[in-house]
């Protein structure tokens, strides 16, 4: 590291800045939108809607067979190297019976 340059240091500066925006812009917008709810005097989760997203399956209702959260880096490596094309299987949410929402816990009865 004896032979950095200014502007090495300050492109390694300035992405390490939009990594971490990357990583927090999603917990900043959940939580002005709560903010901005609970102002209106609406349900901070779901905004009077009574449903909310199912955190699993992000709303789809279905999840990728066979791997951690959808991604797995050795079939992916594998496919990139130009193997045969791996059959992904889905299967259905267990936590949502497959319908890729919930009811909400703050409001729903």
């Amino acid at each position: 590291m004896e032979n950095i340059t200014a502007s090495e240091l300050a492109g390694l500066g300035v992405g390490t800045l939009l990594f971490c925006a990357t990583i927090a812009a999603p917990k900043i917008d959940a939580l002005i939108s709560a903010s901005q709810r609970s102002t209106l005097g609406m349900c901070r989760n779901c905004g009077d809607l009574k449903m909310i997203a199912c955190s699993k399956c992000k709303g789809a209702g279905m999840i990728k067979e066979g791997s951690f959260m959808s991604f797995n880096p050795i079939e992916g490596t594998f496919q990139s190297l130009g193997a045969r094309q791996a059959k992904v299987g889905f299967v259905s949410c267990a936590k949502c019976q497959a319908k890729g929402h919930m009811s909400c816990p703050n409001c729903s009865t």
